[in-house]
């Protein structure tokens, strides 16, 4: 197509603009909006169903095996998580802070990293908030604060394949989700960094603000913490939420060994390019369901248990095949990008990936991660490819600057599970955290582009 079409314009921003409505203002949930508004947008601008079912079929092809990598690598990580394998490490996190609350702060990033390695915001926040606001409390520590460095960390991670963010740009872009993040392992590493370095400043900055209450009568100076006595409590309450599968586990020590190994190889023959994703997540289930439970039965219980996770990641990707199906095939994208071209000043055109990296914060605050990636992503690509610019590069501006804004989104069900689970509130989490993470995802965005992910044109 070298000009572009009104109509297919038209249609492909009609669009793009219900889908991305419905999905801001919460009305149906993102697989009705992506099936119905792009069928329904088809058949106005002219095609037919069988036109519709030939783009259809394209998009699933695009889409499949990272559906399939994203169910196998949830019940993956959810059964190891069954068998405690994040535990003793989230334990030991936990003692070595000493009661110190910068020594805290710092704790608090690692365990948030280390709980997040399942890609799943929910089970992050059920494993660390409950754990750790006992001791925030105890030392009179901000819970805000221990939300903001969750939050940094847990999207830090979220780089990784079997994380939302990557994979929704994957199934966008059509690259390898493997493919994808090996670039951004780097950028992953000096992040963790700079987190570890922001968590250890926002701690002596804690230490300031307490001694202030302290000096001005509106705290009593924190009592000496037994941190023992929290890592123990931690520890039961894990125990407790897995009474009822713990005496059917295989309990023996070297288990634990095992499956720590498991996942190191499971994740480096994936990284390694040896399996694919989907049959490296594959085969890491089929292992880790006989290695930690006894018998079919329970081995399919667990599978039932981590089942809504899978089928709602999956639900979600396979309904955005029929949205990318329906824009790409019927080069409704490609008019939308080329008559962008011609609004638009040349220069931002060639930088719009990065536009739009720098805007990701606040576009995840304002739209959601479903509407972002599934929408503003495609459109990207396609006008910043009129510019010679290829889709990876596109993908790592994007994620780079928006992966870190996740967890201040309102459009974030684990969000506000959090919000629950430490007794805060929405506003005063943005108030608190917003700047920080915004600021903290330009150093990442530097960091890629330091790394030569992207590039300024």
């Amino acid at each position: 197509m070298d000009e572009p079409s009104t109509l297919l314009t038209v249609g492909g921003l009609g669009i793009i603009a219900v889908t991305v409505g419905l999905l801001m203002w919460n009305k149906v949930s993102p697989v009705v909006a992506m099936v119905v508004t792009p069928i329904v947008g088809a058949l106005l601008v002219g095609f037919g169903v069988g036109d519709i079912v030939e783009f259809f079929d394209s998009g699933v092809d695009q889409v499949m095996s990272v559906v399939v990598m994203f169910i196998f690598a949830i019940l993956f990580f959810g059964i190891l998580s069954d068998a405690g394998l994040f535990d003793p490490i989230v334990r030991s996190l936990i003692l070595l802070t000493r009661g110190k609350v910068v020594l805290v702060a710092v704790g608090t990033a690692l365990i948030g990293i280390v709980a997040h390695i399942d890609g799943a915001g929910a089970t992050t926040f059920l494993l660390t908030v409950p754990a750790l606001l006992p001791l925030y409390q105890a030392l009179h520590m901000s819970r805000y604060l221990l939300l903001l460095l969750l939050a940094l960390s847990a999207g830090i991670i979220n780089m990784i394949p079997w994380g939302g963010p990557l994979g929704r740009a994957a199934s966008v872009t059509g690259i390898d989700p493997v493919e994808l993040y090996r670039p951004l392992i780097p950028v992953q590493v000096v992040a963790v960094v700079l987190v570890l370095g922001i968590a250890w400043l926002l701690g002596m900055r804690e230490v300031r603000r307490i001694r202030r209450r302290v000096v001005a009568g509106d705290a009593d100076a924190p009592d000496t913490v037994d941190v023992r006595q929290i890592a123990d409590e931690f520890t039961e309450r894990q125990h407790y939420a897995r009474a009822e599968i713990v005496e059917r586990m295989n309990s023996h020590p070297v288990i634990f060994w095992a499956n720590a190994v498991l996942a190191l190889g499971v994740i480096g023959l994936m990284l390694a390019d040896i399996l694919p994703p989907p049959l490296a997540f594959m085969l890491g289930v089929a292992i880790a369901l006989p290695l930690n439970f006894k018998g079919s039965n329970l081995q399919m219980e667990r599978i039932r248990a981590h089942a809504p996770n899978a089928l709602m990641m999956g639900a979600v990707i396979l309904g955005a095949s029929v949205f990318l199906g329906v824009l790409n095939e019927s080069e409704m994208l490609e008019s939308v990008a080329l008559s962008t071209l011609a609004v638009i000043p040349e220069a931002a055109g060639a930088n719009l990936h990065i536009i739009m990296g720098v805007l990701g914060v606040p576009m995840d605050l304002l739209t959601s991660t479903d509407a972002y990636y599934f929408s503003v992503l495609p459109l990207v690509d396609a006008t910043s490819a009129q510019f010679g610019i290829g889709s990876m590069e596109v993908a790592h501006a994007m994620m780079a600057g928006n992966v870190i804004g996740t967890f201040v989104s309102p459009f974030s069900p684990a969000l506000w599970l959090a919000l629950g689970l430490s007794g805060a509130n929405l506003g005063q989490h943005l108030r608190y955290s917003f700047f920080i993470i915004w600021g903290f995802s330009l150093l990442v965005m530097l960091a890629a582009l330091t790394l030569g992910l992207f590039s300024f044109h």
